[in-house]
């Protein structure tokens, strides 16, 4: 009697171990060859070990936070040019690579400069053919000294007009009108601040949108090559920047307007740099004379910033940026890059539904552990069915 009941509990027992077992194996299986193939142990058919993944190239670290003049020459590349600014950047505006620069992160006074941010954040929000009448509180609050187009309280505007008197004249009067359409001074501030950050742009702080002297504002080399990358993305925005002459309304006919970045126009002396752009120059007592351009050779578009040059007279920011330039296209090739335009832009958080492939490239295992969890399961009840064979065999015994 007590037989029969052994062999009746015990072989169902065994059979839910054998099944949970059973269960196992594939994905064990499967984990196990995934891993072989992982460190290189699976060869295939021929018997040849399979060759080795290629491996994604690491770049470099980032060197622009470091003091002084940082590049990565290869032997034979051209020797970088005396640049007496006290920030400066050259880099390729394909691809972003900043290719050699000095003090890039240094916060400095912007000056006009800056206005390629305030066009980064308004430019979209206002059709260019859209009318505006002016009004006397839109120029209230321009700042004695400003650089100025000639816009007029009464006179009506297209948007179109008001961005060449910014890009041409860098007329202060123009950015308070447009600032006003956009929703104010202050609104305009904060807007340019948070698309600064935005773009990975973290050494500005705005406190006036047309960049006259604030105390506390500041961009940096970087930023502003960052800001001026952007905006030639944008055709308006590349449109404007590279105008040289244009005109703008007056009473009664249009008055004769010319971009004041001597690299482009070629006035007072300063020779026109082949292929120039656009973009934006700056000046102010506190910031000295500021500049980011870019030019375009060989199907080649190379950005610079220049920063308050310490030797020369006025129009040392463009001889330097000149000097750049050259270089830039000259080491075409011959320097490896000392950091990115795209270095420090946010990167986006992959979406929830992104997680199984994240999971996947890991470099772990592909294990079915839905297939485990069922195979340990089973395992577990049958080991629970062989306990109470054994207590039930121990009290028959004691019977």
């Amino acid at each position: 009697m007590i037989t029969r009941f052994r062999y009746r509990a015990v072989v169902p027992a065994c059979s839910l171990c054998v099944a949970g077992l059973l269960a196992c194996t594939p994905a064990v299986a499967t984990a196990a060859s995934a891993a072989g193939h992982h460190r290189g142990t699976v060869w295939p058919r021929g018997g040849e070990p399979a060759p080795p993944a290629p491996r994604a190239a690491v770049p470099a670290p980032s060197l622009l936070y470091r003091s002084g003049v940082q590049v990565r020459p290869r032997r034979g590349a051209p020797d970088l040019p005396d640049v007496s600014a006290l920030s400066w950047l050259v880099a390729d505006a394909s691809s972003g690579q900043v290719l050699a620069a000095s003090e890039a992160h240094r916060p400095l006074p912007p000056a006009s400069t800056l206005k390629t941010l305030f066009a980064l954040t308004v430019l979209p929000k206002l059709p260019s053919g859209m009318q505006h009448t002016v009004r006397y509180r839109e120029l209230a609050d321009v700042a004695e000294g400003s650089s100025l187009v000639g816009v007029e309280e009464g006179h009506r505007y297209q948007v179109a007009d008001l961005w060449r008197g910014v890009f041409l004249s860098s007329g202060n009067d123009a950015v308070h009108v447009l600032a006003s359409l956009n929703g104010g001074w202050e609104t305009t501030a904060r807007r340019m601040q948070t698309n600064a950050r935005a773009l990975g742009a973290l050494d500005t702080r705005v406190l006036s949108p047309d960049g006259y002297d604030a105390p506390g504002q500041v961009s940096s080399a970087y930023d502003l090559a960052v800001f001026g990358r952007e905006g030639l993305r944008n055709p308006d925005f590349a449109k404007y920047c590279s105008t040289a002459q244009a005109e703008f309304p007056g009473d009664g006919s249009p008055y004769a307007i010319e971009n004041t970045n001597r690299l482009l126009t070629g006035e007072d002396g300063v020779a026109p740099y082949p292929g120039l752009i656009g973009i934006k120059n700056g000046y102010t007592s506190n910031a000295g004379n500021t500049l980011v351009a870019a030019a375009r050779r060989g199907g080649r578009t190379l950005e610079v910033t220049v920063m308050n040059p310490q030797a020369g007279d006025g129009f040392a920011v463009y001889e330097e940026a000149r000097a750049l330039l050259d270089w830039g296209f000259a080491a075409d090739g011959q320097v490896d890059p000392v950091g990115s335009l795209d270095g420090l832009r946010p990167r986006l958080r992959p979406a929830a539904s992104a997680a199984p492939v994240a999971a996947a490239t890991s470099g772990a295992p592909d294990v079915d552990w839905s297939g485990t969890a069922v195979g340990v399961g089973l395992a577990g009840l049958g080991a629970g069915a062989m306990a109470l064979v054994l207590r039930a065999r121990g009290r028959a015994a004691r019977r």
